[in-house]
């Protein structure tokens, strides 16, 4: 039966999609076909899928019912109700796990925390929040990440500068972060930003990876399952980069366990050890889990996704608001002067964590840029019981919940008239210190139990590298380079960020 139904469903979600895309009715805010609800819909405005989130949201109040094929049960409550939000990610959390179709969905993750609920998933944050907080990871990230900026990215920067060449900014950021979530984790540097560019594999795949996942959101499962099963389109891209992640993880674990043995991995306190080095090696990192190669290459995929993706996207997003509001781009560069010896100001300089972590206009300046253009822009839960959310809406078990966090950060009702300026100053308190906003309202870094573990780690690397690039180098936009949201599930731009760098300083 499976795939009759798939290529059923496959030609009338065509035929819609043509129909619709040629019957074009404005003036009805999301067109409800019979039986087919507004999958149809759906498709047509999937390549703006982020925005038209927004205007919906925007004209139902916060909270829309998205109606899918009757027989499919795709129905699906978006909402960036704070109060909704609350409810779901804190009052009543229990009701709320990522659940069955979530794990499906992103199976590629295994049985790491991404992916895990309850008793499963509080072992694993206890694990990471212990590796995360060890002064000896904490040593070793600040040494590794202040190398990287030293060994890569200046040599990178000042390369095409002195070049005069166009580069991808978003390109560059991916790369670093891969280079530095590589070595947090394994130790090992692949050494992904260099002169050369070269081609990475397993970032590609991770790509790949990625926007496949994002497929799995908007097409029935019947479907994407049918995909799987014939082996073409998103599913075919995914098996292969399956393979690549773990035969490039399982090569790192070998190497690893084959360095332990030869006695080439230090232990040394004053230089600190990477989280692999940890897992392999503590006892206290077990907490009843088998530390066999499938724990450690889903806990190693699941931290690598947490650090390259998710810090790369802020750091474009954020580099390309600071450029084209100059008055920001002056305001982090004096502040920045505050902390830089006199004896050194108008001079080259990378930033350490604790010279960034005083310069409370550039974190500002962050929040900023991850309320308007957040890393993870949208995110679903699955009700085990039928319930009633604050704003009076009705979910059950055969729909999904979804946050558009996208969305949530351009709503007026929650961040006042200018909620789509780019204002770092709503982030300062009259006291010149951050400004708290409630989890439920900033999701950024999730919110109740789930609420992110590596969010101070992020921040810090963020502002280092903010820091020194916009100390050292002048960046301008390539003239009519299209910056827009991608559509996957991490919110990169479509076409990069596409500049021209040159030297502050002689």
């Amino acid at each position: 039966m499976a795939i009759p139904l798939g290529f059923l469903e496959l030609i009338l979600a065509a035929i819609c999609y043509i129909s619709f895309s040629m019957f074009r009715q404005r003036h009805v805010k999301v067109y409800e076909w019979p039986l087919l609800g507004m999958l149809p819909s759906l498709a047509r405005e999937v390549g703006r899928i982020h925005e038209r989130c927004e205007e919906l949201l925007r004209a139902t109040g916060g909270t829309f019912l998205f109606k899918g094929p009757w027989f499919l049960h795709m129905d699906m409550m978006v909402t960036v109700d704070p109060s909704d939000v609350h409810h779901i990610m804190s009052s009543k959390y229990f009701n709320f796990p990522k659940g069955n179709e979530f794990r499906e969905i992103f199976e590629v993750l295994g049985d790491g925390i991404f992916n895990s609920d309850y008793d499963l998933w509080r072992r694993h944050r206890k694990i990471t929040h212990a590796l995360i907080n060890n002064q000896r990871f904490v040593r070793f990230l600040a040494r590794m990440n202040y190398e990287k900026l030293a060994r890569g990215l200046i040599p990178v920067l000042n390369h095409v500068a002195s070049k005069g060449v166009v580069v991808d900014m978003q390109d560059v950021f991916q790369r670093l972060t891969f280079d530095t979530t590589c070595m947090f984790v394994t130790g090992y540097d692949p050494e992904c930003l260099s002169l050369d560019f070269k081609d990475v594999p397993f970032s590609r795949a991770l790509d790949e990876a990625e926007e496949a996942i994002f497929a799995r959101h908007v097409v029935p499962k019947s479907v994407w399952k049918l995909q799987r099963w014939l082996g073409f389109g998103n599913e075919k891209k995914l098996k292969h980069a399956w393979d690549t992640l773990d035969d490039v993880i399982g090569g790192l674990i070998a190497r690893k366990r084959k360095d332990m043995m030869d006695g080439m991995v230090s232990e040394d306190d004053a230089k600190g050890v990477d989280m692999l080095t940890s897992l392999m090696t503590d006892q206290l990192y077990s907490d009843g889990f088998k530390q066999d190669d499938k724990f450690l290459r889903d806990t190693i995929l699941n931290l690598m996704i947490a650090g390259r993706d998710t810090t790369s996207s802020s750091l474009t997003w954020f580099l390309w608001l600071v450029v084209t509001h100059p008055s920001v781009e002056k305001k982090i560069r004096d502040e920045i002067n505050t902390v830089i010896p006199e004896s050194q100001l108008g001079k080259p300089r990378i930033f350490e964590a604790e010279e960034s972590n005083k310069l409370v206009y550039l974190h500002a300046a962050f929040c900023e840029a991850l309320r308007l253009y957040p890393p993870v822009p949208f995110q679903h839960k699955a009700p085990i019981k039928p319930d009633i959310l604050p704003s009076g809406h009705g979910v059950d078990p055969n729909m999904k919940i979804m946050f558009s966090l996208y969305a949530m950060g351009r709503m007026e009702t929650i961040w006042g008239e200018d909620s789509c300026e780019f204002k770092p100053e709503r982030w300062i308190t009259e006291k010149n210190m951050i400004r708290h906003e409630p989890s439920y309202k900033f999701l950024a870094f999730n919110a109740g139990p789930r609420t992110c573990i590596g969010r101070q780690v992020a921040f810090t690397q963020m502002k280092a590298i903010g820091a020194t690039i916009l100390h050292n180098y002048n960046f301008e936009m390539v003239k009519d380079h299209i910056v827009a949201p991608n559509v996957s599930i991490i919110l990169y731009m479509k076409h990069g960020l596409k500049v021209r760098v040159t030297s502050r300083w002689p």
